[in-house]
Formats: structure tokens, sequence, C-alpha cells
């Protein structure tokens, strides 16, 4: 997408960047028809790791492929799994993607270590610091961090459900300066260019739009295992706390020397403003536990950077207490902000619309001022 000015953004280079996170979906680590591992394809990956540690680059690796290496192995060929089948096929195949990490990795000098991470190891506030220190002492003891989602614990409801969104997660909380996110598609295009020949591909994106969120097309059903649509949530995730992102061809050998060598993908550019290590936190909340809606003149006040007063609340949706993650809507129903409440949820309904002085009339109690202050509120 085109800057300001007419000019189109130069594209951030992978060699520039000192911490990385990079992304890699099933496809590409399990051989489909014999459903093992892709050993040439990892030594490859194992090769551009080492490359690039040895010019002091720190490498993050986010992998699937657990239940892919374990379904044929338990007879689970169905290709809709029941949750305890999985969570079965993902404790099996958990070793055996950790062995062929450590297999490939350790054939270049370099020590694997295996993590597994929950969507409430991001969500909440100690676990993801605890999380955050882990992956930092890995990285200072010279490790490469392979870390996959928890799937044998993570129920349907509080999982990423696709490794995209958990990779910019780490990205997020580990301040990485860029992103990689290894896929069938060489970047983002205006369309679907399977279905559109006239789909142009977009090298740079500078700020991820309505528009832009569009070109990822309808979110898929239920608790998918990526597409288009959820590598633009991971990049709005990413970019909002100031990491590059691309969407690179990983089918390749070497993907990661392709990339540094000027192999097509696209970029998403690191948000220029910057946020503390909390805003982070709190603008990366993947479940949020509740929804407020404001009216025009409480959105206005939000984007000039003012706290969010009850006068301007019209409506509270879902159940949560306070210091939860909340959305923070317009009544059109745009989301504009992310935040922790003041409030739980019911107090919120209580004093919504009225004024600050009336809240210990209203609760019997006096708390905040503000629904959700200002400094624990993002804008999106």
């Amino acid at each position: 997408m085109e800057a300001q000015n007419g000019m189109v953004a130069a594209p951030p280079s992978l060699r520039d960047a000192r911490r990385v996170v990079v992304k890699i979906g099933s496809a590409l680590v399990v051989e489909e028809k014999t459903a093992a591992p892709r050993d040439a394809w990892l030594a490859s990956v194992a090769a551009d790791v080492a490359a690039m540690r040895a010019r002091g680059v720190e490498v993050v690796l986010v992998s699937s492929g657990a239940i892919a290496l374990a379904r044929r192995a338990l007879g689970l060929t169905r290709k809709r799994l029941r949750l305890e089948e999985k969570q079965a096929a993902a404790a099996v195949g958990q070793i055996r993607l950790a062995g062929a990490w450590q297999a490939a990795l350790s054939a270049h000098g370099l020590a694997a270590a295996q993590l597994l991470l929950t969507l409430e190891d991001s969500e909440d506030r100690r676990r993801y610091l605890n999380a955050r220190a882990t992956i930092g002492t890995l990285l200072d003891l010279g490790c490469v961090p392979v870390i996959n989602e928890n799937d044998t614990v993570a129920t349907a409801e509080i999982r990423f459900g696709d490794n995209d969104r958990l990779a910019a997660r780490v990205a997020e909380m580990i301040a990485a300066d860029a992103l990689v996110l290894l896929s069938d598609i060489d970047g983002l295009y205006t369309a679907d260019p399977r279905r559109d020949p006239g789909a142009a591909h977009l090298p740079v994106i500078e700020r991820i739009t309505e528009e832009i969120m569009a070109m990822g097309g309808e979110p898929p059903p239920g608790y998918s295992s990526g597409g288009m649509r959820t590598k633009l949530i991971a990049a709005r995730i990413a970019t909002g706390a100031g990491c590059a992102m691309a969407i690179a061809q990983g089918q390749r050998d070497n993907p990661l020397r392709a990339i540094e060598e000027g192999a097509r993908c696209s970029w998403f550019l690191a948000s220029p403003e910057g946020r503390s290590s909390r805003k982070r936190w709190i603008a990366g909340s993947l479940a949020p536990l509740g929804v407020l809606l404001v009216d025009a003149g409480a959105a206005r006040a939000l984007r000039r950077g003012s706290s969010l007063l009850p006068a301007g609340l019209r409506g509270v949706e879902g159940q949560f207490h306070r210091g939860d993650p909340v959305s923070v809507h317009d009544l059109e129903g745009h989301e504009l902000a992310r935040g922790l409440s003041a409030y739980d949820a019911e107090a919120a309904r209580q004093i919504a619309g009225r004024r600050s002085e009336e809240i210990e009339a209203i609760l019997g109690w006096r708390g905040r001022d503000e629904i959700v202050h200002r400094d624990d509120l993002v804008l999106l």
C-alpha cells in the first residue's frame, strides 16, 4: 500500500533483525502421504537458523505438526476428530515433533528447547511475564526455543486455535524485531489469487486498515487452524507491538535465506509509535471477556487520549471482573480499543450513562472515576 506522499515504503530486511520469531505450519513440517517429518526441509530451516545465529540473531520457532505426526500411528484417519482425540494425538505427536526439531538443530550444534503454551499463558499477566522470562533465559543460554500450543490441555474455549496468533503473541512477548509466517502463499493479495487472476500482490503494507482486513476473507468457522484472516490478525498484534511481520512462501528449501536474498513476500511495517510492554500485552489480548459500547462523544474523547468515563457508556456485554480485558466498540460495532476494566460487568451496567460523581450513590461505594483509565487503554 502507498504512503501518503505517493511513494511505496521500502520493505524491511530480515538481515537487520536481531530477534526473529518464525511460525511454521503443519503442512510444511509433515509429509502428507507418509505422515512423517519432512526431514530434509527441516534440515534446510535449521541451516538457516544456524546461519542467523552465527551472526548474532536470536531465533524462536513456533511449530505446528504434533497432531498431524500422530494421527496415522493412532489410527485417527478421519478428517474431523473429537477434542479428546486431538488431545491424545497431540500428546503422542509432540514428542515426535520435538525430536524432529532437536535432530535438525543439533546437526548444527544448536540446542532445541520445547515450550508448550496456552491462551491463558498470554492472557494472565503473571503467567505472561513468567513465559517471557523463560524464553528470554533460553535465548541468553544460546538455545532455540521451539513453541507450540499445548493442545493436550487446551479446550475449544481457551485456545488460540492457530499458531499464527500464538506466534504474534510470542513476538510481542519477547519484543521481537520481525515475525515470519511461512505459508503456502508468497504474501497478501488484493483477492484470492486462486480464484481471481487479477489479484495483485502487496509487497508492503504500512497500516492494517479495514480494507486490508477484508482482503483476508471471512473469518473461518469455529476454531480454525489458520487461513489468511488469522495471519492478518497476527499482523495487527505484531505490528502494534513494534514488530514487522512477513508472510512468505515456505515450501522451498532454505526459506529464511530466500527471504534475506529478496524472495517475494508481503511485509507489514511495525507501528511507528511503539508501546510499553504493559500496553502491548493489553493490545494483544486475544480473548476480551466483555464489550463496552460507547457513544460518539466518548469515541472522539478516546481518540484524543482520554479515559473512558461512565457517562459515555451505552451498553455492556459479557461477564467480567475488575481488571479483566475488555473490548471497546462504537455503536456501529467497530472495535476502537482494548483495555482493563476498573469495574465488574454488573457494576459497569449500573453506572453506564451516569456521571462519575454519581458512582458512590449508585453502587454504595466509590471506585475509580473511569470505567477504563487511559493508562489501561490501547487504541486499535
